[in-house]
């Protein structure tokens, strides 16, 4: 099997830039995944989980919103966040969501709370929640 350059990158840093051997991501029209040789293309990137294997070993990220690129055997992945399963904390998560719901509870009318905030919040939450438990 051949390899791909992927490369994730968020506005802080990049977190990912290495041959691999599939990259499986989480695009705005489904779960995509990408092998040498792929067709290029664009997708966005919704919150989900992106993983990529090299060998034996398989990688896992929660990330948010974003765009992939796959032309000539590269896969580039822009992000507004990616996080390592490892470095995702658990109970952070569980209170960012608990903390979502309970705005997304309230009346639709309550002028001090942005529910599309909320309900992204709560989206960001559950996937890294999701990723984690999967991942680890």
């Amino acid at each position: 099997m051949g390899k791909l350059h992927l490369e994730v990158v968020t506005p802080e840093k990049v977190m990912v830039s290495q041959e691999v051997d599939i990259v499986v991501a989480p695009g705005s029209l489904g779960e995509f995944g990408v092998l040498e040789g792929h067709v290029p293309f664009l997708s966005g990137i919704v919150p989900g989980e992106l993983r990529y294997s090299s060998g034996n070993q398989t990688e896992h990220f929660g990330v948010t919103t974003g765009f992939a690129e796959v032309s000539d055997n590269r896969v580039s992945v822009l992000v507004d966040a990616a996080e390592k399963v490892a470095e995702i904390d658990m109970e952070r998560a569980r209170r960012a969501m608990e903390r979502a719901k309970e705005r997304l509870a309230k009346d639709r009318g309550t002028k001090d709370i942005d529910f599309e905030r909320a309900e992204a919040a709560l989206r960001r939450a559950v996937v890294r929640i999701r990723v984690s438990e999967k991942g680890r």
